[in-house]
C-alpha cells in the first residue's frame, strides 16, 4: 500500500492500513471516490468557465479603452465607471462557485493553449461588438440627427452607454462561457448565479436611467442597448460552439 502512487483504505480497515495509506476512505462502499471525483470535474469546469470569462472581459475593456483613445480621441469610461463596473463583477464571479456545470464522462486535464485560444478568439468579438456600438454613438454625438434610430445627444452620455453595454454585455458573456453549448440548454445556472447577475444587472439599468454616479440615459436607450447586447450573446454563442468543434477534431 506504501507503495502504490495513492493507497487508499476503506472504512473500517486496520490501523496498520489506515497508516500506510494516502487516501482514507470514511463512508461504507467506493462511492465516495465517485462522489470526489464529480465534485472535482465540477470544481474544473467552473475555473474553466472563469478563465475564459476573465480574460476575454478584460480584452473586451482593454482593447476599447485603447482603441477609442487612439482613433478617436475619446475616453469611453470615466474613473469612476470602471470603479463600478469592476464591483458589479464581483457579485457574480463570487457565484461562480456555485454554478451547475456540466459533468464530464472522460478524464479532464488543464489545456491552457485551448483555454487561451477560446477566451481569445470571444475577446476580440467582445471588442468588435463595443466597438460597433462606440462607433455608432460617437458619430450620432458628432453629427446631431445622422442617426435616428440611436440619437446621442453628447460624449458623456455615449459614456454611459458604454458603461452600460460593457457591464450588461460582460453578465451575458458569462452564460455564453460557461459551458459549450447553447446558454439555455442545460444544465441551468445556479439560482445564485443567476439572481446576482439580475440584481447588478437591475442596479446598473437604474443608476444609468436615474443618473447614479454616472450620466443619466434615457429608458428607451437602455432598451436599446439591452436589445444589442442580447443579440450579440447569441453571436458569441455561436462563435463559442465553432471554436468548440474546431477544437474537438483537432
Amino acid at each position: 500500500m506504501k507503495q502504490a502512487d495513492c493507497g487508499t483504505a476503506v472504512a473500517g480497515a486496520t490501523d496498520a492500513a489506515r497508516s500506510a495509506a494516502a487516501l482514507i476512505l470514511t463512508s461504507p462502499g467506493l462511492s465516495v471516490i465517485q462522489t470526489a471525483i464529480t465534485e472535482a470535474r465540477k470544481i474544473f469546469a467552473r475555473i474553466t468557465s472563469y478563465t475564459i470569462y476573465r480574460v476575454a472581459l478584460t480584452m473586451n475593456i482593454m482593447f476599447l479603452v485603447v482603441l477609442s483613445s487612439i482613433f478617436l480621441n475619446f475616453q469611453p469610461l470615466t474613473a469612476i465607471m470602471i470603479v463600478i463596473m469592476s464591483l458589479l463583477d464581483d457579485l457574480p464571479i463570487m457565484t461562480i462557485a456555485y454554478d451547475n456545470t456540466h459533468i464530464s464522462d472522460k478524464p479532464i486535464r488543464w489545456q491552457m493553449k485551448k483555454i487561451l485560444t477560446t477566451s481569445s478568439i470571444l475577446g476580440v468579438f467582445a471588442v468588435i461588438q463595443s466597438m460597433i456600438l462606440l462607433i455608432v454613438g460617437f458619430m450620432s454625438a458628432k453629427n446631431p440627427g445622422m442617426i435616428s434610430w440611436f440619437a446621442v445627444s453628447d460624449p458623456a452620455q455615449l459614456q454611459t452607454i458604454m458603461f452600460l453595454q460593457l457591464v450588461a454585455g460582460g453578465h451575458l458573456l458569462l452564460f455564453v462561457t460557461r459551458q459549450t453549448r447553447w446558454f439555455f440548454q442545460k444544465p441551468y445556472p445556479a439560482k445564485a448565479l443567476f439572481w446576482a447577475i439580475v440584481i447588478t444587472q437591475v442596479f446598473a439599468a437604474c443608476a444609468c436611467y436615474f443618473g447614479w454616479l454616472v450620466p443619466k440615459i434615457s429608458l428607451g436607450m437602455i432598451g436599446e442597448v439591452w436589445l444589442y447586447n442580447l443579440c450579440w450573446m447569441f453571436i458569441l454563442n455561436i462563435i463559442r460552439m465553432i471554436i468548440e468543434k474546431g477544437q474537438a477534431k483537432a
